[in-house]
């Protein structure tokens, strides 16, 4: 699943592309499950027509902000787009597709068809139920310790539920839980002041090494991660614990091992990340 990294990866991309200003002049849906709320007839009337004034990153999702509405993209595991300057030939996973006024095509492939697409008028209700963004100045160590301290979650699922902090996904709760040395069963309130620090220092820095690697693409099928232009992420090359299980801890020689927490699938370093 695509998360903070490679949805921001993506962002970067759409706004490279000269999108902001661009009308919609054409909406095809060949899958209507990806739309979520709206009868996929009303979505295409809405949508058609209305001109990107902004494209962003809200946790895990991509917003683009259009004349009248707000459009949420949720990539789910395998929703990927692909900006094209003529029309394509037909592809198996295209769910949905979008005509510019200067004749290019935004196309959305999603081989699973969990993505979603949300078309709202009134965004605020949508946005201020995502958690703080680990990557903003809203993520201080005093919210960080605030929200911690209220809840008796093991630390893992409690990272990975976007509202308390918005898009990280599997891949780098492992890699933030390695580099502070916590186990991720470890309870969000009986973390040490010093456990809290090392955290709050870890998430952005794993979410940053991301960014700059382009994301993770664990994989080379179809279905895996790819930005906008087609190009695979490097940081699957930089990873230090998330699928190395049967490898050397890099800090300390131990053998990497993966268990499950809250249903995850879990990568850890038994001697590093003792509980």
């Amino acid at each position: 699943m695509p998360e903070l990294p490679e949805v921001e990866t993506i962002v970067n991309e759409l706004r490279s592309s000269s999108l902001i200003g661009m009308e919609i002049i054409e909406t095809k849906i060949l899958w209507p499950g990806t739309i979520s709320s709206l009868d996929p007839e009303e979505f295409i009337d809405q949508l058609v027509g209305q001109k990107i004034l902004e494209i962003n990153r809200r946790g895990k999702y991509i917003v683009f902000t259009l004349s009248k509405h707000t459009l949420f993209v949720h990539l789910r595991m395998t929703g990927k787009f692909t900006l094209c300057s003529s029309a394509r030939l037909p592809f198996s996973h295209e769910r949905v597709s979008l005509k510019f006024k200067d004749g290019r095509y935004l196309y959305y492939d999603d081989q699973r068809k969990f993505g979603k697409w949300l078309l709202l008028l009134h965004p605020e209700e949508k946005l201020a139920s995502l958690g703080v963004e680990p990557l903003s100045p809203n993520f201080s160590l005093h919210v960080f310790k605030t929200i911690l301290q209220a809840s008796s979650q093991a630390i893992k699922p409690f990272l990975l539920n976007q509202q308390h902090i918005a898009g990280i996904g599997n891949i780098y709760v492992d890699e933030a839980l390695w580099a502070a040395k916590i186990h991720p069963m470890q309870k969000a309130c009986a973390l040490t002041p010093s456990m809290i620090k090392k955290l709050f220092k870890a998430i952005p820095e794993v979410l940053k090494a991301g960014i700059e690697n382009m994301g993770t693409s664990l994989g080379s099928k179809d279905a895996n991660y790819f930005s906008v232009s087609g190009r695979r992420g490097d940081h699957q090359h930089q990873l230090k614990v998330f699928r190395r299980n049967g490898f050397f801890c890099p800090r300390c020689g131990t053998t990497i091992i993966k268990i499950k927490v809250a249903q995850r699938g879990t990568h850890i370093c038994p001697t590093c990340q003792s509980i």
